[in-house]
């Protein structure tokens, strides 16, 4: 029998960073400045102070600039060619580049500055709970990051077409999500437009922390 790699100890962080900001003047997302540094960096020290010790992160606009200028520590980069198709091709190619031994990952989108380490704290605590399903709530409304065992993995791949992500999965199997409050710690707003990021970056309160 072929050996089979031990468990991670943590869900993987999984951060969909390729978006090429079209509606933000063609920038691409991951390198916006959000509080003095790129999105990226920003993601990336959420999850990993949220919990999470392995990181992946889907680059697609400008890779090779992301790959250049930002500071992503040890961070696994994965390129997705095919990135302006839609959300759903950085989560497959984020699936496939996982490490061996995964049994869990936690979707971050890299345009959500309002999530903080404690809401991805909560997600890693419901896991560990035994979770295989778990998506952060806000006010009750199902919001990011979630989280998503290994056995749902090759559903969830199957399912991300154009720019719905995980939605399919997470539709087929909503009786089983586990809702986790984090309106109290963390805001699900992301960055789509000008305005929005012009509100971000003009306002004097900073998102809660833990």
């Amino acid at each position: 029998m072929a050996d089979h790699p031990p468990p991670l100890p943590t869900p993987v962080a999984l951060v969909l960073a390729a978006g090429g900001g079209r509606r933000l003047g063609g920038r691409p997302k991951a390198l916006i400045e959000h509080a003095g540094r790129p999105l990226i960096e920003h993601a990336l020290a959420v999850v990993r102070a949220g919990g999470c010790t392995e990181t992946v992160a889907v680059l697609g606009a400008a890779a090779e600039r992301v790959r250049a200028t930002a500071d992503v520590g040890d961070c696994r980069l994965v390129d997705n060619p095919e990135w302006e198709s839609g959300m759903g091709s950085s989560l497959r190619a984020g699936l496939t580049a996982l490490p061996p031994g995964a049994r869990a990952v936690l979707v971050m989108l890299v345009d959500t500055p309002g999530v903080t380490p404690c809401a991805v704290a909560r997600l890693l605590a419901a896991h560990r709970a035994g979770a295989e399903l778990a998506a952060a709530a806000y006010a009750g409304r199902r919001g990011h990051p979630v989280l998503i065992s290994a056995r749902h993995f090759v559903e969830a791949a199957a399912g991300a077409t154009g720019d719905v992500g995980a939605r399919a999965l997470l539709t087929a199997h909503a009786a089983e999500i586990v809702l986790v409050e984090c309106g109290d710690v963390a805001v699900p707003d992301d960055l789509d437009t000008p305005a929005d990021l012009a509100r971000w970056n003009a306002s004097a309160e900073t998102p809660p922390r833990p």
